[in-house]
Parts: C-alpha cells; structure tokens; sequence
C-alpha cells in the first residue's frame, strides 16, 4: 500500500497548482541535453502533453546548437563563435534553417503528435511571428579601450513580435513549437537566440511562467548550492559581482527582460532530470531556480 499511498500524495500535490495554473500560458525554451538524449525527449514530450490536458496551453521554443554543429561538420563547414554566440554566413544560415525549421521543428511535432498531443510546427518567419533586423554586436576589449565592432553575420535581434499567429493557434486546441529564426525588411532570414525568443514570446502573450531547460541545475550561490528563489533585484547583484557569470548571465539577463515585459515568474531548470518542467511547475519545492519580480 505504501507505492500506492505515494502515488496519491504525488497527486493531490499537484492538485493545487493544477487549479492555479489552468487556462495560463507557459513558455518553454527546449534545449540542451533534453533535446538529444532519448529518454529526455520522450519524458518531455509527455510533460508538455500532461499540461495541455490539465488545462494549461504550453508554448515551445526550441534550439538545435549540436544538430547544426554536426550538419556543418558533414558538410566541412567551419563553425565560429563569438562569446558563444555562432557567426552565420549566409552559407552557414541555409544550414541552420534547414536544421531548425525543416528537421528539429518537425522531430518535437511528430514526437508530440505520436503521444497523444496536437502539436503544430512554425518558424518566426510564418505570420511575421518575429521581425528582427542585424544584430550589432561589441566585443569588450577590456580596460579604457573602446569595444571591437563584430560582424555576426546573420544573426539577428528582435524588433518586433505578431502573435496573432500563436494565438489562433492555441484557440484551436494546438501545441505551438517554434524554431528561433525570424525575417528581416526585406524578407532576409535571421538566426536568432532561442533563449531570446523565449522571452520575447512570453512577453508577448503575457505568459504566467516562463521556463528555460539548460544543463545545470539553475543559478547557484558563491559555494554552490542552489538558489530555488531569485528577487530580480538579487539577481542583478549576483550579476555584479561575479556570483552569476558565464553563460548563465544570458539566461538571467532573458529572464528579467521576460518579467519586465509581463511574465509572472521565470524559471532555470536542469532539463537533464526526467519530467523536470512537472517536478517545477506542479511541485512546493520545484528542481530550479525561479525568478520573480
């Protein structure tokens, strides 16, 4: 009786968050380890499936870095990057679309469709989801001199986001899952960061949470440890003095913009745990760090 008994308290914990966050809109960036191993992506195809039967209208983002990679190395193509960032050539642009859009968009679709779910596949640049123009990036070169000026290629910034596409989307009952490329004025295609699109989708339509599936445990303190709740206040102090850095401070950074634009609550979670957006979403304790306003 006992497996039974837990079974049910498992259940009744989550009652409360189930009746909390019914008819709200999450967000999820999709990356990382969670995109390749494949028990991870079975477990989170079945995630986002069990919140849109349990009333919520979950919104996917998704990345692709090591599938690109791999096609670029097939293809002896050169991969660059700047402070982890890739630089796109238009050569290099063919390949990321075709990755993102035409194989990775299609793989969560599908996977989702197969268990049960209705899962619709688009790109920034269906609808005119996200307009984005050139990134401009600069290079700090440390001490008084000034930053050096970086061509990232066709890497792009968001200059505007139409939702209307997702929302008539999610009005019929469907799944959005979205691969980060956006179109220029003149119709040009932009790489652009999945985190990034993440959240500005989630502002966009006023999400309650938005959620970021990376390969670490979420923001961890001087020693360590795990920070399961963040003030965005506190989070910009971490930022200062060096607690929060690498790239983790990109993530940080998306997450403030994403609650200054209207999200509810940000999250960090390791997607490398089994059923880890439940475990956040439906649980008093959570596996992440969450960041609040």
């Amino acid at each position: 009786m006992t497996d039974q008994t837990d079974r049910a308290r498992v259940l009744i914990e989550a009652l409360p968050y189930i009746r909390r966050f019914n008819g709200a809109t999450i967000v999820v960036k999709y990356g990382g380890h969670a995109m390749v191993d494949e028990k991870l992506k079975q477990d989170f195809a079945l995630d986002i499936i069990l919140m849109k039967y349990v009333g919520m209208n979950p919104v996917i983002v998704h990345g692709g870095g090591p599938q690109i990679g791999s096609l670029l190395k097939k293809l002896s193509i050169e991969s660059r990057f700047v402070d982890g960032m890739r630089v796109t050539d238009s050569e290099t642009m063919d390949v990321v679309e075709m990755v993102l859009v035409g194989k990775v968009n299609k793989e969560i679709v599908a996977l989702i469709n197969k268990n049960g779910g209705r899962a619709v596949g688009l790109s920034g640049k269906d609808g005119l989801l996200i307009s984005a123009r050139k990134m401009k990036y600069l290079k700090s070169r440390g001490g008084d001199q000034a930053p050096e000026i970086i061509d990232m290629g066709m890497v792009g910034e968001i200059s505007a986001v139409d939702n209307s596409i997702l929302l008539t989307t999610m009005e019929n009952g469907f799944i959005p899952v979205i691969a980060p490329v956006g179109s220029g004025e003149e119709g040009e295609t932009y790489n652009i960061n999945a985190d990034l699109v993440a959240g500005a989708i989630a502002s966009s339509l006023e999400a309650r949470k938005l959620v970021l599936l990376t390969d670490t445990q979420g923001v961890l303190d001087r020693e360590g440890a795990l920070i399961s709740t963040l003030k965005a206040e506190e989070a910009r102090t971490l930022m200062e003095n060096g607690t929060i850095r690498g790239g983790m401070i990109p993530k940080v950074k998306c997450c403030l913009s994403a609650l200054s634009g209207g999200v509810g609550k940000a999250h960090i979670i390791d997607g490398r745990s089994p059923h880890a957006i439940l475990l956040e979403i439906f649980t008093r304790i959570g596996v992440g760090t969450e960041i609040i306003a």
